[in-house]
């Protein structure tokens, strides 16, 4: 089983930054499909970025695309979600995930896919 630990969450103004890390153990992170997810209060769970461990190919909700980048450092069990020019829809709680499991293309989104998940960070966007 693997555990994910995320870090790196916080309030900020919008138009800011913010890098979440996300930590994986039990498993080596070499063959795991990794990815974020956000929840907003009283919203479900939704899709924000993945990356492949083959590739390292990246995918991402369109909400996200060109202010998101998720990336990987497999030497330290780590995946990272760089985000720029936040606005206060992007304010979540955002959870790692993570599976081993081959995706089939339209799959990355949906929840049901991801087998192990952190227990998530908050991100606050605020003026």
């Amino acid at each position: 089983q693997v555990q994910l630990v995320e870090s790196g969450g916080g309030s900020v103004r919008p138009g800011s930054s913010l890098t979440l890390s996300c930590v994986a153990s039990g498993h080596t992170t070499t063959t795991l499909n990794l990815a974020w997810f956000r929840q907003a209060p009283g919203k479900q769970r939704e899709f924000v970025a993945a990356i492949t461990y083959s590739a390292h190919s990246e995918r991402y909700a369109q909400s996200v695309r060109g202010r998101f980048t998720i990336s990987r450092d497999d030497s330290r069990s780590t995946t990272y979600l760089k985000m720029t020019s936040l606005k206060p829809e992007d304010t979540a709680t955002y959870y790692c995930a993570a599976t081993g499991d081959v995706i089939l293309g339209g799959l990355w989104p949906d929840v049901q896919t991801w087998d192990s998940w952190g227990q998530g960070t908050r991100v606050t966007v605020s003026p």
